[in-house]
């Protein structure tokens, strides 16, 4: 081996220094003083894994806040090399468990949990991009080997020839950061996915995960900040948005509040505080912490991005169309993430005022919707879902005279599941219902054309959502089973019989009847493919399978499976 080629040596002093180092970076990063905090990483990223490795790890903070693919792409580049870097800091032994817990030095310890983190970060960059099965399969590999890490580093530091170091309260904290993102991670998984991924006959332990992640958050080390931001996505957006909505908030507003408390400019914890609220149906609240989040720092634009995405919600849900649309319009400016989608996002907005109230900047919503196909991207060689629905929906414009969809906003509002934050404000539950009514009766008195059925079907299901939400169980189910019945009459609104049929079982959960709901789930899962937004609906069947603690089908049951 070449001296080129050799390991580099650090002492156990040197590895205390760059963790104290690399916590100094953090502070300054979440003192939203950016550029400082990468110009302490930058300089020792290709010498020192914990500089390298917090260095991507900001980067891919950024991308995971701006869903831009350059930050995606440059994050990814970064991570690469950290993960090269701490390669040549492990032991070369393949396995922890054949070499004994006293054959590692500290820092070859601290290097595992590096090069297991890096694995896992790249996997999720991968999974950032796309939430569709051919992601899903390039991440499962990195998936895979970094959970068998994590697993043997787990066995290794509660074995009894493990002496802990002076820089041991990091080593845990890893340990607990990956132990923990995995199992509550693949809780989330349907089987399907993680079958592809190559855990068949695993399933994630979600109490597990959360008292793993809890456990790094409550203490001192480099990965409880990270700990704490996996818990916060966690009750925030991904159960949210990939499950039923129906997680507790206490938690969240707990592990927030000490951040706010000691970076009360942070634009991370400002959007955090503003996500809480919105979940809660506060949206003015939620509006004051979102506007908070953007005047909060202007060095690193890209982050009013995600505050722009929930301020256009938010005031969508209050009805103010216009403001939403200027929201719209600003990301479709701004942000690269996919100009298709907020040029639809756009005309939805447009085509939800009156017809003859005038149009921001003399824009006409048919002539936005007949441009969202031609601002088509890929990005690593897919389009985004929610791209693709938007390039759908507007196909029917580019007729030369339109029959125009109903609610569109309201349409791709569920789609966010935006209808559990409606249904927790009594008002806008009440105003939202009389719009679809509204647009009921005047679908219900146009000549009959191709999409009737389609556009009847997508009111009585936002309808339903309404009606349930006010408490009308009786009238939402009947909604419901509209949709499903007419099943044969859908000609391209796929998505909704199997979204009826979730919607239906979740109904029935409410009312405790959890037999009937079983198979009304088993059904949307089996019997529906290749629709618009699948993956996140077979997220969400998933969850209420899991809350009822039923088996994803009579054939093959998951009770045996084996936790993470």
């Amino acid at each position: 081996m070449s001296r080129e080629q050799d390991p580099p040596v650090r002492s156990n002093m040197d590895l205390y220094r760059d963790l104290s180092d690399c916590m100094d970076a953090l502070n300054l990063f979440l003192n939203n003083r950016f550029n400082e905090s990468l110009e302490l990483l930058q300089p020792r990223a290709k010498d020192s894994m914990y500089h390298s490795l917090v260095y991507g790890t900001i980067l891919e903070m950024q991308a995971m806040m701006t869903f831009e693919h350059d930050d995606i792409s440059n994050a990814g580049h970064v991570m690469k090399q950290a993960q090269e870097l701490c390669q040549r800091f492990r032991k070369k032994t393949s396995l922890i468990n054949k070499s004994g817990a006293e054959a590692f030095t500290e820092v070859e310890a601290h290097a595992e949990v590096c090069f297991a983190e890096c694995l896992l970060q790249r996997a999720a960059l991968i999974f950032l991009q796309d939430d569709n099965m051919i992601n899903f399969i390039k991440g499962g590999m990195k998936v895979r080997s970094s959970y068998l890490i994590y697993r043997d580093l787990n066995n290794f530091v509660q074995s009894n020839g493990f002496k802990k170091g002076e820089s041991h309260v990091h080593l845990q904290g890893g340990v607990s950061l990956g132990i923990g993102a995995f199992n509550l991670t693949l809780s989330l998984f349907p089987p399907r996915i993680l079958k592809i991924l190559e855990f068949a006959g695993f399933s994630g332990d979600k109490d597990y995960g959360l008292s793993q992640l809890r456990e790094g958050a409550s203490s001192y080390n480099l990965r409880s900040l990270l700990c704490t931001m996996v818990l916060l996505c966690y009750y925030t957006l991904l159960s949210f948005v990939l499950g039923i909505g129906d997680e507790d908030l206490t938690e969240a507003d707990s592990l927030l509040q000490p951040y706010l408390s000691r970076y009360p400019k942070s634009v991370i914890f400002l959007f955090f505080a503003g996500r809480i609220e919105e979940i809660k149906g506060n949206i003015d609240q939620a509006i004051d912490w979102f506007e908070s989040g953007c005047s909060a720092q202007q060095s690193w634009k890209q982050f009013h991005h995600v505050c722009y995405w929930e301020l256009m919600w938010c005031f969508a849900y209050k009805g103010m169309w216009k403001v939403a649309y200027f929201y719209a319009d600003l990301l479709s400016k701004e942000s690269r993430w996919s100009k298709a989608t907020y040029v639809f996002m756009k005309a939805a907005f447009l085509s939800m005022l009156p017809a003859d109230e005038p149009r921001p900047f003399g824009e006409s919503e048919v002539e936005l919707f007949r441009l969202v196909p031609s601002l088509k991207q890929k990005i690593a060689g897919k389009s985004p879902p929610t791209e693709k629905y938007a390039i759908r929906k507007a196909r029917r414009y580019q007729a030369k005279d339109p029959v125009s969809l109903p609610v569109p906003a309201l349409d791709i509002m569920y789609l966010w599941n935006g209808f559990s934050v409606l249904g927790k404000d009594v008002q806008l539950t009440a105003d939202t219902l009389h719009t679809l009514c509204e647009a009921e009766n005047r679908l219900l008195q146009e000549p009959a054309n191709e999409y009737l059925d389609d556009d009847h079907c997508s009111i009585l299901l936002l309808k339903g959502l309404c009606l349930k939400h006010q408490g009308r169980l009786a009238q939402a189910e009947q909604c419901f089973t509209h949709i499903y019945q007419s099943e044969k009459k859908i000609k391209y609104d796929h998505h909704l019989v199997p979204n009826s049929l979730l919607e239906l079982s979740l109904l029935y959960m409410q009312q405790r009847r959890g037999e009937d709901a079983i198979p009304l789930l088993r059904r949307a899962k089996n019997n529906y493919k290749s629709y618009s937004m699948e993956s996140r609906t077979l997220f969400r069947i998933h969850a209420a399978l899991s809350k009822l603690k039923a088996p994803e089908s009579e054939e093959n049951s998951t009770d045996g499976a084996s936790p993470l």
